[in-house]
Order: C-alpha cells, then sequence, then structure tokens
C-alpha cells in the first residue's frame, strides 16, 4: 500500500497546481462597447388624455433575440453578432422601454406602467418580437424591427386587437455606431405606428376600472 501512497500524493499536487493556475490561462473576454438604444425627443401630440391605464409588457422573444447580443444576419439564414459590442438590455426590454417614452412623449395615456411593477391597468400592450437585427442582402445591410403586437384587457388578458408592425431602415454605413443609429431611427417609427394604434384601439375597448 505504501507505493501506491507515494503516487497518489504528487497527483494530488499536480491537480491543485493545474487548478490554481487555471485562471491565468483562460482565454480573457473581450472588453465590449456597451450601447443604450437612442431615441429622438418628439414633441407631445396635439389631443386629449385618454381616461384608461396602459401596461407596457416586453414582447416574448427567441433565445438569439432576448439577448443584449446585437444581433445581425450576414447571409441567408446564419445569425451571428457583432464583435465587443452589445445592448444595454435585452431586445425585448429596449424596445419595451421605448415604446413607454414613446407613449410618455405623446401625452395622451397618462396612466403608464410596466409589468414588471404588477399594477393593474385597464389594457396592456405585448407580444412576439420577431425581429431586430440588421440584415444583409448582398452588400446592402438594413434594421429591421417587426413586433407581433397584441392588445389584451387588464383583468382577465383577453385579446383586444392585433397587429404586425414592420420597419425597414437602411444603413449607409455598416460600422457599429452607424447601425445603433439606425436602430434608433427605426425604432422612432416603429414607436408612433405602435402609439397611434394603441391609442386608437384604446377607445374602442377601453373600460377604465371603476
Amino acid at each position: 500500500m505504501k507505493p501506491t501512497h507515494r503516487l497518489v500524493r504528487p497527483a494530488l499536487l499536480l491537480a491543485g497546481f493545474i487548478l490554481l493556475g487555471g485562471c491565468s490561462i483562460l482565454p480573457k473576454s473581450e472588453p465590449a462597447d456597451i450601447y443604450r438604444l437612442p431615441a429622438t425627443q418628439a414633441s407631445s401630440a396635439p389631443g386629449v388624455a385618454v381616461n384608461w391605464s396602459l401596461r407596457l409588457a416586453s414582447p416574448q422573444a427567441s433565445e438569439v433575440l432576448n439577448s443584449p447580443k446585437i444581433a445581425v444576419i450576414p447571409q441567408g439564414n446564419l445569425f451571428s453578432s457583432y464583435a465587443a459590442s452589445r445592448w444595454s438590455d435585452p431586445a425585448p426590454v429596449l424596445l419595451r422601454n421605448r415604446l413607454l417614452d414613446g407613449f410618455a412623449q405623446d401625452g395622451r395615456v397618462r396612466l403608464l406602467s410596466v409589468a414588471d411593477s404588477n399594477l393593474q391597468a385597464d389594457l396592456e400592450l405585448g407580444g412576439q418580437l420577431q425581429a431586430f437585427q440588421t440584415e444583409y442582402q448582398g452588400t446592402a445591410a438594413s434594421v429591421v424591427i417587426r413586433l407581433d403586437a397584441l392588445l389584451v384587457r387588464g383583468f382577465d388578458q383577453r385579446i383586444l386587437a392585433s397587429r404586425r408592425f414592420e420597419v425597414r431602415q437602411p444603413l449607409g454605413d455598416t460600422k457599429v455606431p452607424a447601425v445603433v443609429d439606425g436602430f434608433g431611427r427605426a425604432g422612432d417609427r416603429l414607436t408612433a405606428e405602435v402609439v397611434n394604434w394603441t391609442l386608437e384601439q384604446g377607445q374602442r375597448f377601453a373600460t377604465p376600472a371603476p
């Protein structure tokens, strides 16, 4: 048995040295530039404030889009992402927050909240984020945002209205800062369409809680 012990002890010591030195041989992660979704400061729309409340939920998304990575489809059906760059939040949260800002700037819906707060609201806006990426067609590139929006009644989650929104923003420059600006312009356009549609549908269906 003694020879066995003599062999085991050096082996354990060697394993310990490998574990202790493991951190030094692992590749270091590349530092990433963190971007927020740009937005223009639109003036309040001239309109009468509504008397119903709205809660915004982060849209559902695939695993690829539910991530802080800045997604790109360089060709065909291949998903990739820009190296050393990422969003400040996953794409669904970015879009929800952009919509929240859009409603606040519009000014007609005064009672706003997000689903994370668990506050009761007359209506809830959510849906499925189908695209939030840059897409290449040959050498031409565009930012694509596609949202299947759902407007549901707050107390029973009954679907009241649905609509697909899609915006394509051509890019003249494919460097990451220019791409991020393209996402901002596309987000502004999509937000304006969603805000107007939600207000139109909300006036048809909303019954304020007593």
